[in-house]
């Protein structure tokens, strides 16, 4: 597995997770603060969240099918971008098990006499 995948995937759990706590916060200033503008900051936030993440579906199952992953743990990562901070541990975890994945498919295979 290249790094890039990897690489594509920690990029999109990172703006996933942040547009989510953005739209968390957003809503919780439109509902509960009742602050003038908030509603047009959360329908934003919500239109990009939505559209970006559909594109971390794609990448992280990507991710999952060149990691070779069992289907509950494939899901168990589509679904962390829908829980606010969850992308962010997930990603972590992730990354710290495929490090060495993919450190191992990029070392140079030694050379011979």
């Amino acid at each position: 597995m290249k790094r890039s995948v990897l690489t594509r995937y920690r990029v999109m759990a990172y703006v996933t997770g942040v547009l989510l706590i953005a739209l968390c916060l957003g809503m919780i200033a439109k509902y509960v603060l009742d602050l003038g503008g908030a509603a047009d900051f959360t329908q934003v936030v919500s239109i990009a969240h939505g559209w970006l993440y559909v594109i971390y579906l794609v990448v992280a199952f990507d991710l999952g099918s060149k990691a070779k992953w069992p289907v509950k743990k494939q899901l168990w990562v589509l679904l962390a971008g829908t829980v606010p901070t969850a992308a962010f541990f997930v990603e972590r975890r992730i990354s710290q098990e495929l490090e060495a994945k993919v450190a191992g498919a990029e070392a140079p295979a030694p050379a011979e006499a």
